[in-house]
């Protein structure tokens, strides 16, 4: 009987060191610039831009004097998103206004100064989006902007079809709005 309370005391024991000596588990933060993606189906050929959503938080401006964005080492020219840079993935050649663009994988930026914005295709991928490499573009576009009638919060990519065989990628942040239209080949 001595045996048998011993052997569950011992047990007890054990277990309560087990439980006091591990750590409590940690909640996982959400991220502050979630990762994000938009695409569009052209018949079996797809395009999708994979980025990164940074939110205001607070920040009274991104883009003006004194914004985040212009504290980047690469202003004036953006990741056009947060963390590692915009990747686009295209199954079709595209017209990016002007600019031809064959199927594959690209690196997305803007030139946000001055006026009107340039969307940057780049053929270096895969690296932070601070690690821009202008001898790597592909090509610059002049995009539309205008203002949303209210502040956006968060940042937002989107791509839309607009006819059988065109689109429109728009970039939305802040007091910016900021579209280019493409067509598929």
């Amino acid at each position: 009987m001595k045996k048998s309370i011993l052997m569950c005391a011992v047990i007890v024991m054990v277990a309560v060191s087990l439980v006091w000596t591990q750590e409590p588990a940690k909640k996982k933060k959400a991220p502050l610039s979630p990762a994000a993606e938009t695409s569009v189906a052209f018949g079996e050929k797809k395009i999708t831009i994979k980025y990164s959503a940074p939110s205001l938080r607070g920040r009274p401006t991104v883009f003006g004097e004194g914004g985040r964005v212009t504290q980047d080492g690469t202003y004036p020219v953006w990741r056009a998103g947060a963390n590692a840079a915009t990747a686009l993935h295209t199954d079709a050649d595209l017209n990016i206004k002007g600019l031809a663009v064959p199927a594959g994988d690209y690196t997305i930026y803007v030139q946000v100064k001055p006026e009107p914005w340039q969307l940057i295709i780049n053929k270096q991928t895969g690296q932070w989006g601070t690690a821009y490499n202008k001898d790597q573009d592909l090509g610059r576009v002049p995009m539309n902007m205008s203002k949303p009638p209210q502040p956006i919060e968060t940042y937002k990519m989107t791509l839309s079809s607009t006819r059988a065989n065109a689109g429109l990628l728009q970039l939305e942040w802040e007091n910016v709005s900021a579209s280019v239209p493409f067509t598929v080949k």
